[in-house]
């Protein structure tokens, strides 16, 4: 059985690349037969694995099911190679919680002098959000991980608390520049061909203001490119998104002013825990809710919104649907637009 353990005392855990397999038959070799040191594999998505696992922690514990079955290296005597850096949590960051789930998905996590039956069931899995309610926005935060504050989720199993997470700065994106098209014949010309990569001119008219809709004002933005994608400037380019952003600091004494609101899908992985393929396959499901929410926002220093109340009506019946925000914080008085 794998055990690899990674501790920071200062800062957070980034993974960079992990190799979980058999590259190298010299290594962790010794007293191995032949036949399980001979060949070369090495399993694919085991640094997204790890990445899920370990990013925005000090400390993360895995073992090998965190890797799963790979038929590509069955019956190989397997090692784990992780290349990682410490990102820095200064004084002045903030708690940004990613992620959290109270259950149980290993055998050896929290295992010490426990009996069998209380650590043979892995697939106990909570996801909460009481964690980023409690957490987020705070410099530290204490959670007590028992049933009394996240529910029994599967009896007779003892659980512990998972939390990914970050420490930033306070402040949100503010969109500078961006360009759909090609302004040089070397970003992302990768394996093609001369003429998609000549024309350097190649700009859609627009783009900037469909990314600042979306993103000014978020501490986070991945953004769907079909978004972007409305027209072709330049038939038979093979074309990027590039944009340039500064931070913009959020202040005590600023309120909320609501820049776009989304309500919809436009991707398949946001909200989608648990949920059915068809709840998820559309991802053209977009409805703006600007006004609603910036009449209910707009001047406040908090808001809460709920989602799915009869203020915002279904673009998709049959679609799970989310809500995106793009907002600023500003000082009483003064419109960003």
């Amino acid at each position: 059985m794998l055990c690899f353990s990674i501790t920071l005392y200062i800062g957070v855990i980034s993974v960079e690349t992990v190799l979980y397999g058999l590259t190298d038959s010299g290594m962790c070799s010794e007293g191995k037969p032949l036949q399980e040191v001979s060949e070369s594999c090495s399993p694919s998505r085991a640094v997204d694995n790890l990445k899920t696992k370990c990013n925005g922690k000090r400390v993360c514990e895995v073992t090998e099911s965190v890797f799963g079955a790979s038929q590509s290296c069955s019956g190989a005597f397997k090692y784990l190679q992780t290349n990682y850096t410490c990102l820095p949590a200064n004084v002045g960051q903030i708690i940004h919680v990613y992620g959290a789930d109270y259950g149980r998905r290993d055998q050896t996590t929290c295992s010490y002098k426990q009996p069998p039956s209380q650590i043979q069931n892995t697939d106990c899995s909570n996801p909460t959000n009481i964690v980023s309610d409690s957490c987020n926005g705070e410099n530290s935060c204490t959670v007590k991980a028992s049933n009394s504050v996240f529910g029994e989720s599967c009896a007779g199993t003892l659980k512990y608390l998972e939390v990914a997470y970050m420490c930033e700065y306070i402040g949100v994106i503010s969109v500078q520049g961006a360009l759909y098209g090609r302004a040089d014949n070397v970003t992302c010309s990768e394996g093609r061909i001369a003429e998609q990569i000549q024309n350097t001119r190649c700009s859609l008219e627009g783009t900037k203001d469909i990314v600042k809709e979306r993103c000014d004002g978020k501490k986070m933005c991945e953004l769907n490119i079909q978004h972007v994608r409305t027209a072709d400037p330049c038939f038979h380019t093979y074309k990027y998104l590039e944009t340039n952003y500064t931070c913009f600091p959020a202040n005590v004494g600023q309120v909320i002013f609501v820049l776009g609101a989304y309500y919809g899908r436009s991707d398949q992985t946001t909200c989608s825990y648990k949920r059915d393929a068809n709840q998820l396959e559309n991802v053209y499901c977009s409805q703006s809710t600007r006004v609603v929410v910036a009449n209910s926002c707009n001047g406040k220093n908090s808001c809460t919104i709920r989602v799915g109340s009869p203020l915002f009506e279904d673009p998709c019946v049959g679609t799970h649907k989310y809500l995106e925000l793009s907002y600023v914080c500003e000082f009483p008085g003064i419109n960003p637009v």
